[in-house]
Order: structure tokens, then sequence, then C-alpha cells
């Protein structure tokens, strides 16, 4: 329960991160890129706290790791449109991956576990 916890307050890290960085985006993508970026991130925290609360939390893992891949598209392009500068999308990017990497612990311990 601990590192489920954990994993929350990550993405609670990396949304408060990532708003301050969208709202420096251009007023042009402000409805657009940076909406559904904030969707993504809003995902995440859902799909994070439905697993929480879930006894079967399989699917619901998968979907947030689904959401964590749309979110590494996203940012990529924000960069790659020159939206996010180099230094943002660095940081922003290496939140993502850490809460990658500890999805996927959050995963093997519940594909090890036959009660789940």
């Amino acid at each position: 329960m601990a590192e489920e916890l954990k994993l929350l307050q990550k993405i609670f890290d990396m949304m408060e991160y990532g708003y301050l960085a969208l709202a420096q985006f251009p007023k042009s993508e402000k409805f657009a890129l940076a909406t559904d970026i904030k969707r993504c991130m809003d995902v995440m925290l859902e799909r994070c706290i439905e697993a929480q609360k879930k006894y079967y939390k399989k699917t619901t893992l998968q979907d947030l790791d689904v959401e964590i891949m749309k979110l590494k598209a996203y940012l990529r392009l924000s960069h790659d449109l020159g939206f996010l500068p180099l230094k943002k999308y660095e940081v922003w990017s290496a939140m993502v991956v850490e809460i990658g990497k500890m999805l996927g612990g959050w995963l093997k311990t519940v594909h090890g576990d036959p009660k789940t």
C-alpha cells in the first residue's frame, strides 16, 4: 500500500509541474494540445486512485500504463513543435518515466499474486 501512495504522490508532483509548464504554452494551444495533456494527466490520477480501491487491479493498471504512453507522446510532440523548452521537457519526461517504472513494479506484483 505504501508503494501505491508513493505512486499517487509522484503523479500529483508531475501534475503540479505539468500545469505550470502548460501555462507557458502559446494561446493557440491552450484549448488544443494543452487540453489533451491535462486530460491525460487527469486520467492517470483517476486510474491510480481506482487501482488503489479495486480488488481486481490488472485492467486498471494497464489503462494507467496506456495513459503514461500517451502522455510521453504528447510531451515529445510539444517539444518537437517548440511549445515545451528542452529543460522542461527533460524534467517532465523524467517524472513520467519514474511513474512508469513504479507502475511496472506494481504490475509485476499484481501479475505474481494469484488473488489479484
